[in-house]
């Protein structure tokens, strides 16, 4: 017997950790190289884990709903066996990695309001930077927890944290818990921003919670809802869920302004009716307005960097490198952002070939991390929905989105030589949201403008 740890792969630059979402292989199974094993939630996307090696899967090491580090073992695969022999315990030596079981109840005595909350030894694990509060970075199991819970941010800020750079892991915060729920002489100043515990007859021996017991204690005292028959409740998916809490969130961290220009794209429109026939005979793929768009964005910005940046606490991080997102509307309704790396770098042919791969992965899930990290500016074309203008919420950690407005024709003035006409023009509108953080209206209003001022130069005469 040959038995080889499978690793949480690194998926993406920015990857440290993943949620194991469903298991599609079970102990005793036969997997072939490069068969997918188990399907794994980042912080950015869903994707499915492959097997490196051929094999007999012989323990599971990760659970589901469990959260691992990159590099740590998640499984054990017998190498030499074949698919008929029975599933059998590893050999003793092999390095692995031991199972997380959910702890015993135990007796938590209540404490004083000044004492310290007790921190149990435990290996830590870091958590990704879904969320961002006065400095401090919550993975999204924290904040499914704490949500269950009724924690609110203000109280989550005061969870001493184990984790790498004082994070709060998912045993810091379990481990709040007990002694939240248990501790019956809390300052005034504690409960100004926590909310009443679930029960006033709970217990004061309080077992240590699991994922499913703090499920559970939520749904205790659920908050009032008023159902009819002519209602119906929706639970969100996952992604929903993230998407609504990083929008609360930079809605909470950055102070919108948005700024609006209308531009004269008959140039540019022109040029794609006459083009697009030919290219997609060509290139077997469709040429749409988005390229376009991101050729003019990446322009702008190399005119104006400092809309390229983030912020970090009192610095201002200036990025180099221009990595454009782009929002696709999934068929399940969410939206998710993957992003062009390097757009300026990219003749409108790379742009295209690369827009038209991301969009088509994406509405099969087929995304990897990679695809949605390092992203340092967004466009959302909510003309394809037929807006003419939206206020678009930026994606943090970035300064600025902007969207697409429909693309209609009107009536307008064209001053020639001989004089002033009447003629018929395509026009369309771009709404620039920015953090008045660091992005004032001059700044912003230029930017906007000078992106305008790339699709109305559009050269009739381009190649692709």
């Amino acid at each position: 017997m040959a038995l080889v740890e499978m690793l949480m792969p690194k998926m993406g630059e920015s990857i440290i950790e993943g949620t194991v979402l469903k298991w599609l292989k079970n102990v005793g199974d036969r997997i072939e190289e490069e068969e997918s094993v188990l399907e794994v939630a980042t912080d950015k996307v869903d994707t499915e884990i492959p097997a490196a090696q051929a094999g007999v899967l012989r323990e599971i090491l990760a659970q589901e709903g469990e959260v691992v580090a990159v590099g740590k073992a998640i499984a054990l695969i017998d190498t030499e066996a074949d698919g008929g022999e029975n599933a059998a315990n590893p050999a003793t030596g092999v390095n692995q990695t031991t199972t997380e079981k959910a702890p015993e109840p135990i007796n938590v005595p209540p404490t004083p309001a000044n004492a310290a909350v007790p921190q149990a030894p435990v290996v830590t694990q870091t958590s990704s930077t879904t969320t961002i509060s006065e400095g401090r970075f919550y993975s999204p199991l924290v904040m499914n927890i704490a949500r269950q819970e009724g924690i609110l941010m203000a109280e989550l800020d005061r969870v001493p944290g184990t984790g790498l750079e004082g994070r709060v892991t998912k045993k810091d915060i379990f481990s709040y818990l007990e002694n939240r729920h248990t501790a019956p002489n809390s300052s005034a100043s504690d409960l100004v921003t926590s909310p009443p515990v679930v029960s006033e007859a709970a217990p004061a021996t309080v077992p240590s919670p699991t994922p499913a017991t703090a499920k559970t204690a939520s749904a205790v005292n659920p908050a009032t809802v008023s159902v009819s028959g002519a209602n119906e409740i929706i639970e969100m998916d996952r992604m929903r869920k993230m998407i609504a809490q990083r929008m609360v969130d930079s809605k909470r961290i950055s102070p919108h302004v948005t700024s609006f220009v209308e531009a004269d794209v008959t140039n540019m429109v022109n040029w794609r009716n006459k083009t697009k026939d030919a290219y997609k005979k060509r290139e077997g793929e469709n040429l749409t307005f988005t390229p376009l768009f991101l050729e003019a964005v990446a322009k702008a910005i190399r005119d104006f960097p400092l809309i390229n940046v983030s912020v970090e606490g009192d610095t201002i991080i200036k990025k180099r490198n221009i990595n454009i997102g782009m929002a696709v509307a999934l068929p399940s309704g969410n939206l998710i952002v993957p992003v062009i790396k390097n757009a300026d770098q990219m003749n409108l042919n790379g742009l295209t070939k690369k827009v038209n791969d991301l969009a088509n992965r994406a509405r099969i899930n087929k995304l990897t991390p990679d695809d949605l990290s390092d992203g340092t500016y967004t466009i959302s074309n909510v003309g394809s929905f037929g807006n003419v203008m939206g206020t678009p919420i930026i994606n943090q950690p970035q300064v600025a989105i902007m969207a697409l407005g429909a693309i209609k024709k009107k009536p307008a003035v064209i001053e020639t030589p001989e004089g002033d006409l009447i003629g018929i023009r395509h026009f369309m509108f771009l709404s620039h949201s920015y953090d008045h953080r660091v992005v004032d209206g001059s700044l912003g209003g230029m930017f906007v403008k000078r992106v305008a001022d790339y699709l109305e130069g559009f050269d009739s005469n381009t190649s692709i």
